[in-house]
């Protein structure tokens, strides 16, 4: 039997199996907890349920950036063999990019999902960040881009269109920042963020733009760190208003309030289960399912959701989980 990846084309999007939770560290201490606590999740879930991304932008201290790329490409190495692992090296124009990319992707790119690129402000820096992965003989791997600033925003059509870009994130202190105090503080909060015309347009840009392309639109932290609260709120809006698929997390406390507000309700799983059991036994042809008609159209749609539900580690029918066991 053909999986329904296979039969629905067009219905994953580029990275389509990507976690709903970026979950970023850069302490030598924090990120081996983090690895740890996405082994736990792993086994309770029965899903990788956050990515891990060894920080090497803001955990590098000033000097010691060499040192910190070691330590990084270490700790990749010895993660475990089912760890989703990823790093996010300098910017392009930082004297430490290069020598980032030679030592972590060319020693652990194996071990590597990705390499996150921030402050992208062009195709042209897209290019650059390809050419050092060739260099350093990881070119399989994809690029996650962070968009950071008015000009990046709009140039996120193009970027969204390379085909090494695998997601872009939004960059929200440092999109507010480089309006030179024209967007209030006030909109770097939880709530703030999501009411700020300039703020919630740049978002809907980065949105539109992956969607349009097939990839991964990634929406940004709420730094409340221990207010589980905000952070579910905001997450909830992100995924059912401006049309994110994931979330960047920089607290463990946050990662479990993520995966809920991405996760399907179960009423919609198991809707969309009956759906994609019905849509495979007429062998993808036309049913009728609760007096409505569906066609490849809606399956489509009740398969992302199925996927949502999988990437959350949510329970799945028997013969809907016997998808994910390949």
């Amino acid at each position: 039997m053909k999986h329904p990846r296979e039969i629905l084309l067009g219905a994953q999007a580029a990275g389509g199996q990507l976690p709903v939770c970026d979950h970023y560290s850069g302490v030598e201490a924090r990120m081996l907890k983090s690895l740890q606590l996405q082994s736990e999740l792993a086994e309770e879930f029965g899903a990788c349920v956050f990515d891990v991304t060894l920080d090497c932008e803001d955990g590098a201290p000033v000097g010691g950036e060499a040192d910190h790329a070691a330590l990084v490409t270490r700790i990749a190495l010895e993660a475990g063999v089912d760890a989703r692992v990823a790093v996010r090296v300098h910017p392009v124009d930082h004297p430490a990019f290069e020598s980032d990319m030679a030592v972590i992707a060319g020693q652990a790119g194996h071990r590597l999902t990705h390499v996150m690129v921030p402050k992208v402000e062009s195709l042209d820096d897209v290019r650059r960040a390809e050419t050092a992965l060739v260099a350093a003989s990881a070119d399989h791997l994809p690029l996650h881009v962070l968009i950071e600033s008015p000009a990046a925003v709009h140039r996120a059509f193009e970027i969204a269109a390379h085909p090494r870009v695998q997601s872009l994130s939004f960059g929200l202190m440092d999109f507010v920042s480089a309006h030179g105090g024209a967007i209030p503080a006030q909109a770097m909060s939880s709530s703030g963020q999501f009411t700020h015309p300039l703020v919630v347009r740049a978002k809907l840009e980065i949105a539109a733009a992956c969607h349009a392309h097939g990839k991964v639109p990634s929406h940004c932290v709420v730094t409340e760190l221990t207010d589980s609260e905000a952070l579910r709120a905001a997450a909830t809006r992100a995924a059912q208003e401006l049309g994110y698929t994931r979330m960047w997390s920089i607290h463990p406390g946050q990662i479990r309030p993520i995966l809920d507000a991405f996760a399907p309700q179960e009423r919609d799983i198991e809707r969309a289960s009956a759906i994609i059991e019905a849509a495979a036994l007429a062998d993808w042809a036309p049913i009728r399912h609760d007096n409505q008609l569906h066609d490849r159209a809606s399956y489509r749609y009740y398969w992302q959701v199925i996927e949502r539900a999988h990437q959350t580690g949510r329970p799945l029918p028997d013969t809907i989980q016997s998808y994910f066991l390949h």
